[in-house]
């Protein structure tokens, strides 16, 4: 992914209102963005925790969507599965998230959702290694199709808020 400014993140929010765009607080840590190893910049806003925020290039475009995370998780004691970087983690680490969709059917009150996990740690979670039983060798390319994968469902969850 290519470094975007604030003003670029900020502008890139196609379901943002107004005063959304204006008040959005980036990551703590996005100074020190190591944007070669991202497929999107994913965070959650500390001014508003149920916020969080997804941007990620399009035909070399930023492109982004604010989030709404349910008020509720699932129970610590089961498994949950990332609809994004299609990771199996305990239940209260994948949220239920929301995003308005654009123009008149967000207006209307239509969004879609996605169990994403709840702290957006796809990009970093499908370049995790598995851990290798003994004397099994690693899948060549095996995290290479994961950062696809993952790139191409992020753009098509976004695809499918622009779409209302």
């Amino acid at each position: 992914m290519q470094p975007l400014t604030e003003d670029e993140i900020r502008t890139s929010l196609m379901n943002s209102t107004a005063e959304e765009e204006r008040t959005v607080a980036l990551p703590v840590d996005y100074l020190l963005t190591d944007w070669e190893r991202i497929d999107f910049l994913g965070w959650r806003d500390p001014k508003a925790p149920r916020r969080g925020y997804i941007v990620t290039e399009v035909d070399g475009e930023p492109v982004g969507v604010v989030l709404r995370a349910a008020e509720t998780s699932m129970p610590h004691n089961r498994s949950a599965y990332c609809s994004l970087c299609h990771t199996l983690q305990p239940a209260d680490q994948v949220s239920l998230f929301t995003a308005r969709r654009v123009g008149e059917a967000g207006e209307r009150g239509d969004s879609v959702g996605q169990y994403i996990c709840s702290d957006l740690s796809c990009p970093e979670n499908v370049r995790l290694g598995a851990p290798l039983a003994p004397l099994e060798v690693p899948a060549v390319g095996h995290t290479d199709a994961r950062i696809s994968g993952l790139a191409e469902r992020t753009r098509r969850f976004l695809s499918s808020v622009r779409e209302g």
